[in-house]
């Protein structure tokens, strides 16, 4: 097949770009200026350089190929505008979709999030259970959803929303924090430890992507892919701590005061102005408290989706990553 591919020089995205290319695939990747696109030049990806808000770029980039992924996103940052979210996630999606349409595409899959769930009050929850995003990132994800499922129903377009659990392996930077604070005997729980985290090793997730792809019953459709099951964070930091050879975390201290600090300190950084990333703030202290497990019956029923790495295996291979990288 020839694939368009948006984010292939992200965590995510660069795990497909390689799988793709592996299975023979011929892919040509939508980078911005300021990338680094080494990763992608190696694996032998046609580079298109330029932005996700170009529709010009997007219908030129997308003429010609079989399947498109959307993986490319506006992330939570310090200072980046709600406009920007929305022109990424949701507007840029519309031009993606029109482009798809007039080219005659066989197969879009959208990458969204499975924060639009924000919590899980009676696990597990599925892609029946309410959204409720939580914050602009959320908000402006769920917005590209839906636009790509009305037009899905409307026009017709073969295109599929997928929304990963936690993705976490080789490349991530964002659960790096967690495995650094582990493995130097610097880890605390806010709260109990008792809420659930669902995580999907980015190979698993790739499999998923591929798979959404390939069935022709996905047109339409919303599939939750993850891990086989979920873990409390109690039991996560167990997994991780035994990778380093350390004794498990064991220190708790109540929720809500830090919760609280968290507010008063985004608020102030935000009053004042200031560019960079507050040391506390109340997503990151959420981490604690936010309930997050799923069913992936969907996606094995339909896509015939089964995660092939464990959580044990995944954690090890990602310790071990870090470790050989310099990153612990």
């Amino acid at each position: 097949m020839k694939v368009f591919l948006t984010g292939g020089t992200g965590f995510t995205g660069s795990h497909l770009a390689k799988r793709l290319i592996e299975d023979g695939h011929k892919v040509r990747a939508l980078a911005r200026p300021s990338s680094n696109i080494e990763t992608l030049i190696k694996l032998g990806a046609e580079i298109i350089t330029g932005d996700m808000t170009d529709r010009d770029l997007l219908f030129k980039s997308i003429k010609g190929v079989d399947w498109v992924f959307n993986i490319a996103a506006a992330f939570r940052q310090a200072n980046l505008p709600d406009s920007q979210f929305f022109a990424v996630n949701c507007e840029a999606v519309k031009s993606i979709l029109d482009a798809c349409m007039q080219h005659q595409v066989q197969k879009f899959v959208h990458c969204s999030t499975i924060g639009v769930i924000t919590t899980v009050k009676n696990p597990p929850a599925d892609e029946n259970s309410p959204v409720c995003p939580g914050d602009v990132y959320q908000k402006s994800k769920y917005a590209g959803e839906l636009e790509v499922l009305r037009q899905a129903a409307e026009k017709k377009i073969p295109a599929t929303v997928i929304r990963p659990c936690a993705i976490y392996g080789p490349g991530d930077l964002r659960m790096l924090k967690l495995f650094k604070m582990v493995a130097k005997k610097r880890f605390l729980f806010f709260g109990s430890g008792n809420a659930y985290l669902h995580t999907v090793f980015v190979e698993n997730l790739v499999d998923g992507f591929i798979l959404a792809a390939q069935k022709h019953e996905s047109a339409g459709q919303v599939f939750i892919i993850g891990d086989e099951g979920y873990v409390t964070l109690n039991e996560l930091v167990k997994i991780i701590a035994e990778q380093f050879d350390v004794n498990t975390p064991k220190l708790h201290i109540p929720y809500r005061p830090f919760e609280i600090l968290a507010i008063i300190v985004e608020s102030l950084y935000k009053k004042l102005k200031i560019k960079k990333e507050p040391p506390i703030y109340k997503r990151r202290i959420s981490f604690f408290k936010k309930s997050r497990a799923f069913s992936i019956k969907k996606a094995r029923d339909i896509l015939g989706y089964s995660p092939k790495i464990d959580l044990k295996t995944g954690i090890a291979i990602t310790a071990k990553w870090y470790i050989e990288n310099g990153y612990i």
